[in-house]
Parts: structure tokens; C-alpha cells; sequence
């Protein structure tokens, strides 16, 4: 019962992170992917093509601003919605830095999770 249109990557290298956000968006019928890294980015997305993607600050090697750029250049790519999170004070600049289409200060609550992704799908589906 795999829906292809909900296809989410989460890049963060704190596992219980990746665990919960998995666990609660497969209970909402996401595809998730999952990645501790950002090394080989653009062959990572581009094997999924994911309608999100959620972005760690501090994600090995590069770093999110580095990955979400590298996404954001990419012109098969730069489509996908990214949503730029971290514990930062400075998420907000971050993101915008970054590329990203918006982002979700840690600690986060799981409806605040849902609405972002849901915002950023509305977003992009007009």
C-alpha cells in the first residue's frame, strides 16, 4: 500500500530524531528514507525523489546548508520542498541561507512537524 506521492527524506544524524519522525510519518502513510549523513547527496535524493525533505544544521560531513544548497543547484532537483531544522537560535537565517523553503526549531512537537510538511506541500502543489 505504498502511496507514491508521499515520499519524505529525513537527514539527521541524532537516531532517535530519525526513529520517531520515521516511525510517526509511516503511521501518516510516508515513504521514509532515512540518512545519518548528507555525504553523496544528489545521488541520495535522486534515487528517491522525495516530495520533502527534512534537513538537519549539523548533519555529517557537509553540514545542511552545504547539502540543501547542493540540492537547491541541482536543476532536477531544486523542486523539492526542503525543510531546514535544527535546535539553533538562528534556524530561521539558517534556512534562508540555506535555500530552504522554511524550517522547524528543535524541539519540535509532532503537530508542529505535520503542518509544516503539510504547508510546504500545499505550497508547492499550487
Amino acid at each position: 500500500m505504498d502511496n507514491p506521492n508521499k515520499k519524505i527524506i529525513i537527514f539527521d544524524d541524532d537516531e532517535d530524531i530519525l526513529s520517531i519522525c520515521s516511525f510517526i510519518l509511516e503511521e501518516q502513510g510516508w515513504v521514509v528514507s532515512a540518512f545519518a549523513d548528507c555525504n553523496n547527496i544528489i545521488e541520495k535524493v535522486s534515487a528517491i525523489m522525495p516530495n520533502v525533505i527534512l534537513m538537519d544544521n549539523w548533519i555529517p560531513d557537509d553540514g545542511g546548508i552545504v547539502a540543501t544548497k547542493k540540492i537547491k543547484q541541482s536543476k532536477n532537483l531544486k523542486h523539492i520542498p526542503i525543510i531546514y531544522f535544527s535546535a539553533n537560535s538562528d534556524i530561521e537565517l539558517l534556512a534562508n541561507d540555506a535555500g530552504a523553503e522554511t524550517y522547524l526549531a528543535k524541539p519540535f512537537d509532532l503537530e508542529d512537524l505535520e503542518r509544516v510538511i503539510n504547508s510546504v506541500l500545499t505550497q508547492t502543489a499550487k
